[in-house]
């Protein structure tokens, strides 16, 4: 078997099992839903939003991928706990396909996922009032800051299913993984608006560059957001720059998940 047939065998492996507990996209989409169509509104109508340019319905909107993302990830290494310790992944370490195509397979379904969870947060935005405004090249900046994104968080829930032992302590790292660093990366208001302390720490999180670019991709076209992180004139060397950051970040934390999961599976 090729290592493409054996990519493809696995990921439709795991696509079966995530189906058959909805939990897996639901659950994760309620909090962001609850954002964007409830909290947004709210914030908007009571103080008028944090940005005078763009609309704060449609700046929250963005700002809620930012927590969808984390948590749909964090929900797929719950899966490969589960896989480990009641499903076949034993059998699967003995087959006779490179280890890094278990991980590179959940990857995949992690992703497909999570791009159905975005199209329906876009979907309830939209019909809640939101506003998005790009063109191929936005749609492009967007894209390729949500998927980088993706692949590095989840880089990190597989290196954390790798490395605990039971999915209740898994469960108990999730909030300071997916939620903490959303509250720090400028999905409410701008970086700006914080104390000097706290932005500067916003901007090493990669989901501080990755809402930067999404926002300047749909609804912020003088790229405000990279603005406050990188304080140049050139919007789209900034761009570059930020995208940089989260494709480091996510070829790096995949690297660490391949190597945690053949760690693990040699003990």
């Amino acid at each position: 078997m090729s290592n493409i047939s054996a990519l493809a065998t696995l990921s439709k492996r795991r696509f079966a099992l995530s189906a058959h507990t909805p939990r897996e996209i639901i659950v994760p989409l309620l909090t962001p839903i609850l954002f964007a169509l409830v909290i947004a509104p709210a914030l908007r109508d009571s103080f008028g939003g944090f940005h005078s340019t763009i609309d704060y319905l449609s700046f929250v909107a963005l700002g809620t991928v930012g927590l969808l993302v984390p948590l749909s990830m964090m929900f797929a290494g719950l899966g490969v706990i589960v896989d480990r310790e009641n499903g076949a992944q034993r059998e699967l370490l003995a087959a006779p396909i490179p280890r890094r195509l278990l991980v590179l397979g959940n990857l995949g379904v992690a992703l497909t996922v999570a791009g159905l969870q975005l199209a329906a947060l876009f979907v309830a935005a939209l019909l809640r009032g939101a506003e998005f405004h790009g063109g191929a090249s936005g749609i492009a900046w967007f894209a390729g800051a949500v998927l980088l994104f993706s692949v590095g968080t989840y880089g990190m829930a597989e290196t954390l299913a790798s490395r605990v032992h039971s999915a209740e302590e898994y469960v108990g790292a999730v909030p300071a993984i997916a939620i903490v660093p959303w509250f720090f990366a400028g999905a409410l208001f701008p970086i700006s608006v914080m104390p000097g302390a706290l932005a500067a720490i916003a901007k090493v999180f990669p989901l501080t560059h990755a809402l930067a670019l999404m926002r300047y991709g749909l609804v912020d076209p003088n790229g405000t957001g990279l603005h406050d992180i990188w304080n140049m004139s050139n919007t789209t060397l900034e761009a570059v720059l930020s995208l940089t950051v989260v494709a480091v970040f996510a070829a790096l934390l995949t690297r660490v998940a391949v190597r945690a999961f053949t760690r693990s599976a040699v003990h």
